[in-house]
């Protein structure tokens, strides 16, 4: 707590006055936690923070959204890094928040066991210079803070996600991505990157963590031309955390039927579903494609999970002690980077008959995967061909985005994405204003496919359902299709 205490000093977070007349101060706890070190080593931490949850709108703060990068955009400067063979470190700014000036008058209590006392009966209290952790602003202020000293010193900001920041010469070239306080750095060469840490050294407490080897949970090994993503320890983390660590290994995520009846017994422990499947999000969206499907229908069970969910959140934990070593390998290719996609819909499979939307896209013709997503679709499609519609409209969706943040990272022009569909029906009302009994009632938000593929923004060609490699993120996957399919999902 005293170190605590002295960084609040050293940035000049507060000074003690008398509450004035009408207002109200926010309370304030200490928080604590143990931190794990790159070094395996645990360290103990103590934390003075505002109650922040007793604040009014429009008397304390007014604004609250803070942006945080995009994984896909992570695992895009990734993919890039190993293409071009920029060099990955990361960096931690210290005390962050304290950073960025507070833009509310706000007095807080003095923390527990430092008050000071005045000459007088009169309380003391803590009126903010800073924005203080557990403040509902405070994020956003911190944001504000580095941003503008981001483009002060000529990085740009990426337009398609705003917490990716480049900066380019004809010789160098560095790329940013933030996550609050957490900085990825991927730069052409060592000078770049030391001048770069120094930036950013001369103006904000920074700690510097060296290469890239853990980020977001998430473990990364750079080698000649190539990146490894990976989540084996946090896989086994799960494992134990729920008494599986020992069970046998399963070679799918799920069974080939996800059938359950109505009248099964209810879970009584339903947070510890919630934990399980929680956890198992995480590790779909950052690095385990694979069990898109699985975990996307779980976690429509959250309210009143069964047993017979619980078991498929088992079978689930039995393939990860099976797979547990997966990783996403991102290699050079002989070719220039450019978009890949694949679009696939599964009609009417829920009990509610709403089909479920799937796609994955790539960055090079051999994987891995940079983007990813099974979903429930909004309405009840009539035919496979309306289904099969709808996911290619929320496919195509992710790949202009991702077009845009290449184009902002790289400042060049990128081929047109290609889309890969394999429905021959969906391919012709993609290409011809279709005003039939059977797709005339389409919601007109989808047809904006007609002129990306008209116009030749998106290229869309016909799959083969057999190499549909989209069609494990719509529906329980066979041990062979994964087995098919993992050198495109995982890189090899």
């Amino acid at each position: 707590m005293d170190e605590e205490m002295q960084s609040l000093r050293e940035n000049n977070t507060f000074t003690l006055s008398s509450l004035p007349e009408g207002k109200k101060a926010v309370g304030g706890r200490w928080v604590y936690a143990i931190k794990n070190n790159m070094d395996g080593s645990e360290k103990c931490k103590a934390r003075y923070v505002a109650k922040g949850y007793s604040q009014m709108r429009g008397v304390d703060y007014e604004e609250t959204f803070s942006p945080t990068a995009n994984l896909t955009s992570i695992r895009v400067v990734i993919q890039k890094a190993a293409q071009e063979n920029l060099i990955l470190h990361q960096m931690d700014v210290k005390t962050a928040y304290l950073n960025a000036p507070i833009d509310h008058e706000i007095y807080m209590e003095q923390p527990e066991g430092y008050e000071v006392e005045s000459g007088t009966s009169e309380k003391l209290v803590c009126k903010l210079e800073r924005s203080l952790y557990g403040l509902k602003q405070s994020g956003r202020n911190w944001n504000k803070v580095l941003h503008e000293y981001l483009t002060k010193n000529h990085f740009e900001q990426n337009q398609a996600d705003n917490c990716v920041y480049t900066w380019e010469t004809e010789n160098a070239k560095v790329i940013i991505v933030i996550w609050v306080d957490d900085l990825l750095i991927a730069a052409s060469d060592e000078n770049v990157l030391r001048d770069v840490k120094d930036m950013l050294t001369d103006r904000f407490k920074m700690k510097d963590l060296g290469k890239l080897r853990h980020f977001l949970g998430i473990d990364f090994n750079q080698g000649d031309n190539c990146v490894r993503m990976s989540q084996t320890k946090y896989v086994g983390k799960i494992l134990d955390r729920f008494n599986m660590q020992d069970c046998k290994p399963r070679s799918t995520p799920c069974e080939q039927k996800l059938d359950y009846t109505d009248g099964a017994e209810k879970m009584t422990d339903v947070r510890k579903y919630r934990e399980a499947v929680g956890s198992l999000i995480y590790l779909n969206i950052c690095t385990r494609p694979d069990i898109s499907f699985v975990v996307s229908k779980l976690a429509q069970y959250f309210t009143e999970p069964t047993v017979e969910q619980w078991a498929t959140v088992k079978h689930v934990l039995r393939y990860l002690r099976g797979t547990i070593d997966k990783e996403l390998y991102y290699r050079k290719c002989n070719e220039t980077l450019g978009i890949n996609a694949y679009s696939d819909a599964d009609w009417a499979a829920s009990n509610d008959r709403r089909s479920t939307t799937g796609y994955c896209v790539s960055l090079t013709k051999c994987g891995a995967l940079i983007s990813w997503k099974t979903k429930k679709q909004p309405t009840v499609a009539l035919s496979t061909c309306e289904a099969e519609y709808i996911a290619l409209a929320t496919t195509i969706q992710e790949c202009l985005y991702l077009k845009q943040l290449l184009e902002n990272l790289d400042k060049c022009q990128y081929s047109p994405p290609r889309v890969y569909e394999d429905n021959q029906g969906t391919i012709a009302l993609a290409k011809n204003p279709v005003s039939r009994q059977r797709c005339k009632h389409v919601d007109i938000k989808y047809h904006f496919i007609r002129s990306t593929v008209n116009n030749g923004t998106v290229m869309l060609e016909y799959c083969p359902t057999n190499e549909m490699v989209a069609d494990i993120l719509t529906k329980p996957a066979t041990k062979n299709k994964l087995i098919k399919f993992a050198a495109f999902i995982f890189g090899r």
